[in-house]
């Protein structure tokens, strides 16, 4: 009998004398496991995004995001004071405009939702981390990531754009851009555009490998921002193209980005893995909205212990080699960690 290609003596095959192999030995009882763990989840790591919208005193829970809303600034700077008393350090910014229009209008003036959150939330809260999705979807009458003409997205003209929000984000405080639209060039575009304003030293988040998922579904009711024709294949990238994504993600490495994100996270465990293999950077795994949707809804019906799943999910994330994890269970995950044998 051989284990572990160590070939045993009889006895030792008969269960008669002691098995060099017994890695069972290690897992005996909590004090061993905690001590030999080779991933954990800490809270420090956690991205937990928001919806903003305009006006104040108004909280509109997302009927398919149990426990998710959509805000206003004043709501949110409520929520916010609570999740910094769990431990949660880095928050996710959307902005939902009343108004849209061709332009992303909304995207880039001094007074768009995003740049007014910011703004007021580092009243409060100077040492949060605010991050800035930047996009155009949620401000575009269209609802697509660029410009469009003739019922075509519009790559480079879309750049200038989608720079100019960046360098407004910037302006309004937000510490890390993060642009999720997914054009050929945009991380160069922003680097170069926040650097001509002075702000070299704002890194760049780059949703570098985000494919055309169905797991999306319920971030549309959230941030309002289903296309109004056609879909994003054309610029989102085909679930089924894992070297394309390593492709992707190389690229936005040489155009400056800081840090590289996979979008969605469960169903893309190889290509987090995989990016872990090329590059050094920081990797940030996108936990999306249907990944957290399907959770609440099993555990809803009591077939599956949420706290249990979720913490198993994520820290599946972090084996994967993802360094930092956007998620909407972030706040439960912060609850949970900080008690004794939920610490992982």
């Amino acid at each position: 009998m051989k284990v572990n290609d160590v070939t045993l003596p009889k006895q030792a095959s008969e269960g008669k004398v002691a098995l060099a192999g017994r890695t069972r030995r290690l897992r005996a009882t909590e004090n061993l496991r905690s001590m030999v763990r080779e991933s954990h989840l800490r809270v420090e790591k956690l991205i937990y995004p928001l919806f903003l919208i305009e006006g104040s005193g108004t909280r509109k829970p997302i009927s398919s995001m149990p426990g998710i809303h959509q805000q206003t600034v004043d709501e949110a700077i409520k929520e916010i004071s609570e999740l910094v008393a769990e431990g949660i350090t880095a928050i996710l910014l959307f902005g939902i405009p009343e108004k849209k229009d061709s332009q992303a209008s909304g995207a880039w003036l001094p007074e768009g939702i995003v740049q007014v959150a910011t703004r007021e939330i580092k009243k409060h809260f100077p040492k949060l981390t605010i991050i800035a999705d930047t996009c155009l979807c949620e401000y575009m009458d269209h609802g697509h990531c660029g410009i469009v003409e003739g019922g075509e997205i519009l790559n480079d003209p879309s750049l200038e754009i989608i720079a100019k929000t960046a360098v407004s984000q910037a302006e309004a405080g937000a510490d890390i851009i993060a642009p999720s639209d997914m054009m050929d060039g945009h991380v160069a575009a922003i680097r170069q555009a926040l650097d001509d304003a002075g702000f070299q030293n704002i890194p760049i988040m780059a949703y570098s490998a985000k494919f055309a998922s169905a797991l999306y579904g319920p971030f549309r009711e959230a941030a309002q921002s289903a296309p109004q024709f056609g879909d994003r294949k054309s610029y989102q990238m085909d679930p089924a193209n894992g070297r394309e994504a390593l492709r992707e993600i190389e690229l936005d490495i040489a155009e400056g980005a800081d840090f590289v994100m996979v979008k969605p996270a469960l169903s893309y465990l190889d290509i987090i893995s995989k990016a872990r293999e090329i590059t050094k950077l920081p990797i940030a795994a996108y936990n999306v909205s249907g990944e957290y949707s399907m959770v609440k809804a099993a555990a809803a019906n009591g077939w599956i212990d949420e706290r249990k799943v979720v913490l198993e999910m994520l820290t599946g994330l972090v084996r994967a080699g993802a360094d930092l994890i956007i998620t909407y269970h972030a706040r439960d995950i912060a609850k949970w960690l900080s008690d004794s044998d939920g610490a992982r």
